[in-house]
C-alpha cells in the first residue's frame, strides 16, 4: 500500500470505523535512519490503534527503527515479508525473505527484545515456484518459535521475476485453505487472511476459520465498505456517520494540516488529503460527479476543504437522463 495509506488515509479511514487496525504504508528501515523520521512516522492521536508496518532486513536497523515505532506511539510494530517490488528485491526485503525464514526470526526477536508492543508478521504463502503448504508451515513455524503470535497471510504466492507488483496481487491463485489448515495446526497463534476480500459476506466466511482478515485495496477504493465493521466486528452499535458526516469531520482536519504543514505550494496540498477521498460515494448515483470535482487540478487549487461539500451537493444535481446512465452502469459493474 506504498504511496496510499498515509496518515491522511488513516484519519479518514477512522471517520469510518472507530475499532478496525489500521496499518501504515511499508515504511523501509533506510527511510528511518537516513531521512525525515518525522514526515514518515507521525500520526494523528486518532487512528490508534495503529500499526508501523516497516520493511527491511538488517538486525540492526529492524531494531532502531522499532524502538522509533515505539518511542512515536504506535500499537504494533509489523515486519513486510509479502512485498513483491523491484525495491525490495534490490534490498534483499519484503517477500524476499519468504526463503530467509530465521533471518526473520532473528529479527522478530531482535525487535521484541528493544520493544514492549507487538511484533507482527505479514507474508505470503510461497515464493516463486516453491508454494507449499508445507513451506509456509515451516516459515510461520520457526518465525512463531522467535515469540511472534500474530501472522498476516496474504494467501498467494510471490513471483519475483515475470510479474509486476499489480500482477503478483492478481495473477498467483489464491490459496484461502492455506491459512484455514495453518489456523489448525497452530491454535494458539493468531492468523489472519488477506488477499482478494471485498464484501461482508467473504470476511464472514473466512472467519468461520482464522482469527482476522485484512482488508487492502477494496477499503481503499470502496471506503465507506467499513462503516459497518464497528457493530458488526466489534459490538460497538454507535451511530454510523454518513458519507456527508465524514466529509464534514475532514474539513477542520485538511484546514489545521494546510495550517500546519502548506507553504506557497511546496508543502502539503489540498490534493494529498482528498486523493483517499474519491472512493467514498462509490455505488451511489452521482458518484462520477463527486470525483470529478475532487479530481479537477483547478478547484484543487483553490484550497478550500469545503470543496468536499461542493462535490457532494454537486450529486443532487445529476439529470434524471444522468442518473438513469450512471444506475445502468452500477448495475453492470
Amino acid at each position: 500500500m506504498l504511496d496510499w495509506t498515509d496518515r491522511h488515509c488513516r484519519q479518514f479511514h477512522r471517520h469510518i470505523t472507530r475499532h478496525s487496525w489500521l496499518y501504515t504504508e511499508m515504511v523501509t528501515t533506510g527511510s528511518l535512519l537516513h531521512g525525515d523520521v518525522q514526515r514518515h512516522l507521525e500520526f494523528n492521536p486518532g487512528e490508534h490503534p495503529v500499526a508501523l508496518q516497516l520493511g527491511g532486513s538488517e538486525l540492526a536497523d529492524l531494531t532502531h527503527a522499532a524502538k522509533l515505532g515505539e518511542q512515536w506511539g504506535y500499537d504494533e510494530i509489523n515486519l513486510n515479508c509479502g512485498c513483491p517490488s523491484e525495491r525490495v528485491q534490490k534490498g534483499a526485503f519484503g517477500a524476499c525473505l519468504m526463503a530467509e525464514p530465521q533471518l526473520v526470526a532473528d529479527s522478530v526477536k531482535a525487535m521484541k527484545d528493544v520493544v514492549s508492543i507487538d511484533v507482527t508478521v505479514k507474508h505470503r504463502i510461497g515464493i516463486n515456484e516453491v508454494d507449499s503448504y508445507e513451506f509456509m508451515r515451516d516459515f510461520v513455524g520457526t518465525v512463531a518459535d522467535a515469540g511472534c503470535k500474530t501472522f498476516i497471510v496474504h494467501a498467494r504466492n510471490a513471483i519475483l521475476k515475470g510479474l509486476s507488483p499489480r500482477e503478483n496481487r492478481e495473477i498467483p491463485p489464491l490459496k484461502y485453505d492455506y491459512a484455514y489448515r495453518l489456523k489448525k495446526e497452530f491454535p494458539e497463534l493468531e492468523i489472519i487472511l488477506n488477499g482478494g476480500i471485498k464484501t461482508l459476506e467473504d470476511m464472514d466466511a473466512h472467519l468461520l476459520h482464522v482469527d482476522g482478515v485484512m482488508i487492502g485495496r477494496e477499503a481503499y477504493h470502496n471506503p465507506y465498505f467499513m462503516a459497518s465493521f464497528d457493530e458488526r466486528y466489534y459490538g460497538d452499535a454507535s451511530p454510523v456517520k454518513t458519507r456527508e458526516e465524514i466529509l464534514e469531520h475532514m474539513i477542520p482536519y485538511i484546514h489545521r494540516q494546510l495550517e500546519l504543514y502548506g507553504n506557497g505550494g511546496k508543502g502539503l496540498r489540498l490534493n494529498t488529503v482528498v486523493r483517499h477521498m474519491l472512493g467514498l460515494m462509490m455505488g451511489l448515483v452521482g458518484a462520477r460527479v463527486f470525483r470529478q470535482i475532487l479530481s479537477d487540478s483547478k478547484k484543487l487549487a483553490s484550497g478550500q476543504p469545503e470543496l468536499l461539500l461542493e462535490a457532494a451537493r454537486a450529486m443532487q444535481s445529476v439529470t434524471a437522463f444522468d442518473r438513469s446512465k450512471e444506475e445502468q452502469m452500477i448495475v453492470a459493474a
